[in-house]
């Protein structure tokens, strides 16, 4: 279950990496990292496992002597899934709190409004959720960074899957914003490219975020009787939907099913054996899809201290401090410019392998992992994926969007 954690706005959580530090701010204070995720509501958790995947990379890096000589310290703002409010909170992170670095992000709607702002903050912002293109395309800026897969990229991932499948009719229910419209626009045009013969139906589903009854939505889906259905709901929309969705008898239709974010393990967690079997789920990160040391170590180090395998929220959290750690150190300082700079066309070794911020447009070139449900995973308590199939962000990443003007 999704838990509400607060619902005041701007919550104020000030962590530290390590204890002991002086908190004056200057050439021998923390370096601080200001980040804005969604902490109250339905999608509350994933703001908690962004917090836990920071907090892991802020511990390993004081542990081994912190940045510049300096510890690593988080100040974290609930920014609740509303831009004007996590505006106010990245203003308030700069002016107020003195944070060097910027990340976070878990709504596209709200990376819309605040990434134009972030020239004006003069501070570089990792985003490590938010899936919308446009903030690496049309509203791209020189602050502006991508650490995780964008629409276009996951996109490219399910109309592989699609095509796959061999189902010719294929419809969408997504939030009613940008994310689940730019899911559907890019979804179509990807399939059409590799199954020719697909039909796009014009009987689609936009449920506005947050909605608490999908019942019409799932009823008027299956009347309209599709082959296939793309579902980009997230968050406690998509367990609520997964739900009234069982209680329909929607997974027995027989349509082929692709949940385009299914496999972030705070949805796993909170459906336990509700998640259907026999159903495609995307991810930007599975915890079990990478053979490398790296992975390794985050997986186990994840689990020891929280008991739970990681989400691809908290991956992508963590791989950020990490991301600012290396730049900050090629930087030589933390001058908001300078550590901006030192991102462009930075290369990390990550749990999904090397990763490269792209010149031209500062998107992370990473593709997504798919896969298909089976029994539970007993000992992690959620289902089990087959058929993992991890897409290379190299090839799967369409050029730079001729829009995007660095």
């Amino acid at each position: 279950m999704f838990k509400i954690l607060s619902k005041k706005p701007l919550l104020s959580i000030a962590l530290a990496g390590a204890f002991g530090f002086s908190p004056a701010h200057g050439a021998d204070g923390p370096i601080k990292i200001g980040a804005i995720y969604i902490m109250s509501g339905s999608a509350a958790t994933y703001g908690k496992f962004a917090q836990q995947g920071m907090q892991l990379a802020i511990d390993e890096i004081n542990a081994a002597g912190g940045v510049l000589g300096r510890k690593l310290a988080l100040q974290l703002e609930d920014g609740q899934g509303k831009a004007a409010v996590a505006i106010q909170a990245a203003r308030k992170l700069v002016y107020q709190d003195k944070a060097d670095v910027l990340m976070g992000l878990d709504s596209s709607g709200v990376a819309q409004g605040l990434v134009p702002v972030l020239p004006e903050l003069g501070k570089p912002f990792i985003i490590t959720h938010a899936a919308t293109p446009d903030v690496t395309g049309k509203l791209c800026n020189s602050y502006t960074y991508r650490v995780s897969v964008n629409v276009h990229q996951n996109m490219q991932g399910a109309a592989t899957i699609a095509a796959k499948t061999g189902v010719k009719k294929w419809t969408t229910i997504g939030p009613d914003y940008a994310f689940g419209h730019q899911s559907w626009e890019f979804f179509s045009k990807y399939l059409k490219e590799k199954s020719p013969e697909a039909v796009l139906m014009t009987q689609t589903a936009f449920p506005r975020f947050g909605a608490e009854d999908f019942t019409p939505f799932i009823n008027g889906v299956m009347e309209s009787k599709p082959d296939g259905v793309l579902i980009s709901l997230w968050g406690g929309d998509l367990v609520n939907f997964i739900r009234q969705a069982n209680n329909r008898g929607f997974f027995k239709q027989g349509f082929e099913v692709l949940l385009t974010v299914g496999a972030a393990t705070e949805v796993l967690t909170a459906l336990g054996d509700q998640m259907p079997e026999g159903v495609w789920l995307g991810t930007r990160y599975w915890y079990g899809a990478h053979d490398n040391e790296l992975n390794k170590k985050f997986v186990t180090s994840y689990q020891k201290k929280y008991a739970t395998p990681p989400s691809y929220n908290a991956e992508g959290a963590y791989v950020a401090v990490y991301a600012f750690k290396t730049a900050i150190e090629k930087a030589g300082n933390v001058d908001g410019k300078a550590v901006a700079t030192a991102l462009s066309g930075l290369s990390i070794e990550a749990p999904t392998g090397t990763l490269t911020f792209r010149k031209g447009d500062n998107q992370a070139l990473i593709g997504p992992t798919w896969g298909k449900t089976v029994a539970m995973n007993e000992q992690d308590k959620i289902r089990s994926l087959t058929d993992v199939q991890f897409f290379d962000g190299q090839k799967i990443t369409p050029a730079v969007d001729p829009a995007c003007k660095l």
